[in-house]
């Protein structure tokens, strides 16, 4: 699947210095074990946060604030405090949302749908904030603003699964900042590994476990030669995601409903904090009809749309989409030469299927075959809730796999969830504007 750190480019190289300066931070230099990767993705983060398009620079930061407030990742917080400072302007909003204008504060409610349960955003939230009045939007900038939401919800995803602290440059600083960021925490951190054997090379080997890497492969075969013979019908298919998707109901990390996260710093950037993730299919309720991907998708409808409203960023997104799905070094854990799109494609759609998104032409029945349980439940708190995710977590699932490849599974987890998010919003907006 994956191997450990590749050499960077030339271009890449170029293209870091100049972004940096000749220092990288904790998230990109995690990251930067796929070069590949990771310039796709700087491109398209470069691109929302510093070039031309249609909302001001001090109101991107302060949706990038807002935005990773909702799950109470304090290393983005901190970094988009900083880069705000910096602008030199409004710095009373900083010291919380009611000190920010009520254009702004009109995105709580898209935010914190988008954030824990996209699926109920609806043509009358988008009407909302785009009619006629004093502190309406247009449509360009509501698209930009709803692509840097879902852009940094995804990536506090990454950074609580891959344990990315604070850099202790953006943690040092003077003023408002100071009491926003605490010093970097030991804790849950890959960033360490970027340069280590197990990230270069060496899996990360558990004695009790031999058979692991082993029994996944032999499913994996097994999968590709039953798909010769599988002539399932379309009910049946369904049948097998309704499945799969009642099954993620009881995918729960341990202690869930009696852990609650302690009050952080960032609350002051975020409103009806008790709105969380819940479910998409519920026990016992009225839930909301499927996605079907083959009536909006983001190939035919979603990248058309946010590009022709937002221009180039639909490029620069499908960019880095199709990179985090195709990547592959071609190798799993000791083996080489292996093909893993069927094991790529379980995991991007198994993100899907829990935001109530459905692919006819999958079949749900493998994901059940090459995601183990502790998987699962990695996946899930790293989509749906990752301020909880622990270390523990993290090392409780393919053991044999070297850090680097777990890097891309993370990868895979924040694109999944990034798209998903933007199906519901644009799917929202296209309803509004028909």
């Amino acid at each position: 699947m994956i191997i450990g750190a590749m050499p960077l480019s030339d271009s890449t190289v170029m293209f870091l210095d100049e972004e940096f300066s000749g220092r990288m931070d904790n998230l990109t230099q995690l990251m930067g074990l796929h070069p590949h990767y990771l310039q796709a993705f700087l491109r398209c983060h470069y691109y929302l946060l510093r070039m031309d398009g249609p909302l001001p620079h001090h109101y991107r930061h302060y949706i990038a604030i807002m935005a990773a407030a909702r799950h109470q990742c304090s290393a983005l917080v901190c970094q988009h405090v900083q880069e705000f400072e910096q602008i030199g302007v409004c710095s009373d909003w900083l010291r919380g949302l009611e000190f920010c204008p009520q254009r702004l504060r009109n995105l709580n409610e898209i935010n914190k749908i988008l954030a824990h349960r996209p699926w109920l955003i609806t043509k009358q939230h988008i009407q909302a904030l785009v009619k006629t009045g004093e502190h309406s939007w247009s449509l360009a900038e509501l698209v930009h603003a709803v692509v840097l939401l879902a852009h940094f919800h995804a990536l506090a995803s990454f950074v609580f699964g891959s344990g990315v602290n604070p850099d202790l440059e953006v943690t040092e600083v003077n003023g408002v900042t100071d009491d926003l960021c605490p010093p970097a925490m030991a804790g849950l951190c890959t960033c360490h590994l970027t340069n280590s054997n197990q990230a270069n090379g060496n899996p990360v080997c558990n004695p009790d476990t031999g058979s692991e890497l082993e029994a996944l492969m032999e499913r994996m075969k097994r999968l590709l030669e039953e798909r010769e013979d599988d002539d399932a019908s379309e009910e049946e298919m369904f049948t097998r995601f309704e499945k799969e998707k009642k099954e993620s109901l009881l995918v729960v990390s341990a202690g869930f409903d009696e852990e609650v996260v302690p009050p952080s710093p960032v609350a002051r950037f975020v409103d009806d904090p008790s709105f969380g993730y819940q479910d998409f299919a519920r026990h016992g309720e009225d839930n909301p009809p499927t996605f079907k991907a083959q009536d909006y998708s983001w190939e035919d409808h979603g990248f058309s749309l946010v590009n022709r409203l937002y221009s180039d960023i639909g490029h620069l997104l499908d960019d880095k989409f199709r990179t985090a799905c195709d990547l592959t070094y071609y190798n799993m854990a000791s083996h080489e030469g292996v093909d893993t799109s069927m094991l790529r494609r379980a995991l991007f759609n198994y993100v899907h299927c829990m935001y109530g998104i459905r692919y006819d032409d999958y079949d749900y029945g493998e994901v059940n075959q090459l995601l183990e349980c502790s998987l699962k439940v990695y996946i899930k708190t790293v989509t749906c809730y990752p301020e909880r995710t622990t270390r523990r977590m993290y090392e409780s699932y393919w053991h044999q796999f070297r850090h680097s490849e777990k890097v891309h599974v993370n990868l895979l987890l924040m694109e999944a969830r990034m798209q998903a998010e933007l199906l519901y919003a644009l799917r929202a907006i296209t309803h509004y504007m028909t």
